[in-house]
This record gives structure tokens, C-alpha cells and sequence, in this order.
């Protein structure tokens, strides 16, 4: 293995970015406020209770476009939604323009410019929805939001110091190479259960049968392949901290997502033909949907620790791993390349 920057090395590293990293945590804090509330004005139906974009209301005031909004529910949710979104997308610019001041690593400053350019297209798709009448632009508002999400939970993680901390894990282990696929296909496998659920949420015609059966269905191959993840990665590289903590919140989340879907769908079921959802469906609802950005996050930062610690070497020649076993005595001053 690769000599380890030493531990000085990595708090220094660290130290530099901690200010940043804190300012990352507390734009990931209101992204999941506005997944929150943007949950919950689909929830209610409300999301054409502002008819009107990029005015509210006709007017450009973004704090009193009619008098007393906030006492009228709909009213309150949707454009309050618009207000937080405000909010999200200034703390957005703030932190790209010091990633791109303060950071030397040019991923990174692709990857907070790639953070800018999504949040300015789901503010778009946002306000085409509302112009556009169309569920089709909020199925896919939904969906793009999640990757926002994603990217800025990716962007706090980088700037952290258990990501300088992590160590380079070289193997020709077939396990390594089953980890980068497990990794790779559970999170596409959350995102497309995403999708799903942004389709069931998004119709205004009441529970889709189809859709709701998939849905479910969908959610034992996820949770399959997030066990079977944290599992091989317990099982072989136990000593990845940071992809052992990351797994092990994926594993809570499931948890949590599984009973909150489980939950959600009988709630639905019980209030099937109510004209107005009741306060316990209303807050199952979006609390599915916020936890389910967490777990995306969380399988997606999975997925970078694993590119990113576990190496893929080509397995040494057998003349090569003789040469290696007759000269070990004189070479055993020498770091020998890690295995799983």
C-alpha cells in the first residue's frame, strides 16, 4: 500500500477546509427544510395554489405579494416553498463561489459549478410546472431535486475531514470488484425507486394500482441490495471506517423508509376517497420522502468512498508472487500492498 498522508498532514488539511465544511452543513440542513416543505405542498395539493411565476401573485414582492398569504394553508406552503427556495439557492451561490476561490482541487470546483447549475434548473422546471399546469415538469421537479441533494451532501463530505482521513484500500480481491458494482447498482436502484415514488405521488388521480404495486415490489430489491452491501463491506473491508459508518446509516435509513412506506401506503389505503388528507397523512407523506433523499445521499456517498478507498489491482503473475515469497525476508522493510 501507498505510505498514508500522515495524520498531521490530513488535520492540517482538514483545518483548512472547516469553516467551508461547516457552512456545507448548514446548506445541506435547509435543502432537507426545503425537501421538507416541498414534500408537503405536494401533500396538500397545493402546488398550484400560487398561479403565477416568476411573480407571485402578479407582484415581485417576495415577502407580501397579498395581504395576510400566510394565514391561507395552500397559500403558505407554496409560496413560502419559494421563499426557502430562495434562501437554498443563495447559500448555493455563496458556497460555490468560495469552493471556486478556496478550493485547488478542480473536481471539486466542476462539482459546486455542477451544484449551481442544478439548482438554477430546478428553479426553472419549478416555475414551468406552475406556468405550464404540468405534473409531468413536477414528477421530474421531484427528481432532479434529489440529485441536488445529493450533490451537496457529496460536497460537505469532501470537504470533511473523514474524507482526508480515508485511506487507499489497493486489492485484486474479486471482493473489490463486487463492491464497485454492489455500490454502483444500489444506487441506481434507490434512484429509480425515487422515480417511482415521485410517479405515484405526482398524478392527482388517487393511488395508482400499478404503480403502487412496483413501487413495492421495487422496495425488496433495494433493500436486498443495501444489506447485501453493508454485508460484503463488514465482511472485507471492516477496516474502512468511513465506508463502514456510511453503510451503517444506509442501513438505519432503509429501516426507517421501509416502516414509513409500509405505514404511508396503509394510511392511503384507509383514506382512500377523503377529499382532504388528514394530518397523519400529511406528515407519513413527507416524512417518506425526506428520509428516502437521505438514503439517496447516503448510498451515493457510498458509492464515491467506494471509488474512490477501494483500488482495483490486476492479481501478480504466479513468477512474480514467487519472486515476491523468496525475497520477502529482504524486502520486509517494505510496505506490502493491502488485501481483502
Amino acid at each position: 500500500m501507498t505510505t498514508a498522508p500522515s495524520a498531521i498532514g490530513n488535520a492540517s488539511l482538514a483545518a483548512r477546509y472547516r469553516a467551508r465544511h461547516r457552512f456545507s452543513v448548514l446548506v445541506v440542513l435547509s435543502t432537507i427544510a426545503l425537501l421538507a416543505w416541498g414534500a408537503f405542498v405536494t401533500s396538500i395539493d397545493a402546488g398550484l395554489a400560487v398561479p403565477d411565476w416568476p411573480t407571485s401573485f402578479n407582484s415581485y414582492d417576495l415577502l407580501n405579494p397579498i395581504d395576510n398569504w400566510w394565514t391561507v394553508i395552500p397559500f403558505r406552503a407554496e409560496h413560502g416553498h419559494r421563499l426557502l427556495a430562495t434562501v437554498v439557492g443563495f447559500l448555493t451561490i455563496v458556497l460555490v463561489g468560495w469552493t471556486l476561490v478556496a478550493d485547488e482541487r478542480r473536481w471539486m470546483r466542476y462539482l459546486s459549478a455542477g451544484a449551481l447549475g442544478l439548482i438554477i434548473f430546478q428553479g426553472v422546471l419549478g416555475g414551468l410546472r406552475v406556468i405550464w399546469i404540468s405534473l409531468d415538469l413536477a414528477v421530474v421537479h421531484a427528481c432532479v431535486a434529489q440529485i441536488f441533494f445529493s450533490t451537496l451532501v457529496a460536497i460537505t463530505l469532501f470537504t470533511s475531514r473523514a474524507w482526508f482521513d480515508l485511506t487507499v484500500v489497493r486489492s485484486a480481491h474479486p471482493a473489490a470488484s463486487r463492491l464497485r458494482g454492489l455500490a454502483v447498482f444500489t444506487a441506481g436502484s434507490v434512484y429509480l425507486q425515487i422515480i417511482l415514488g415521485a410517479l405515484l405521488r405526482h398524478p392527482g388521480t388517487g393511488i395508482d394500482v400499478f404503480l403502487a404495486t412496483t413501487h413495492m415490489a421495487w422496495a425488496f430489491v433495494v433493500s436486498g441490495l443495501i444489506v447485501v452491501t453493508a454485508y460484503h463491506i463488514r465482511t472485507h473491508f471492516r477496516k474502512q471506517k468511513l465506508l463502514m459508518s456510511v453503510s451503517r446509516i444506509a442501513v438505519i435509513l432503509l429501516g426507517v423508509q421501509f416502516a414509513l412506506g409500509l405505514t404511508a401506503y396503509l394510511v392511503n389505503l384507509d383514506e382512500a376517497g377523503y377529499t382532504l388528507p388528514s394530518h397523519l397523512q400529511v406528515i407519513v407523506n413527507t416524512s417518506h420522502m425526506v428520509t428516502g433523499a437521505l438514503l439517496m445521499a447516503a448510498v451515493f456517498c457510498q458509492l464515491v468512498v467506494v471509488l474512490r478507498g477501494v483500488e482495483i489491482t490486476k492479481e501478480p503473475s504466479p513468477q512474480r508472487q514467487n519472486n515476491q515469497a523468496s525475497d520477502s525476508k529482504s524486502l520486509s522493510h517494505n510496505a506490502p500492498v493491502a488485501t481483502v
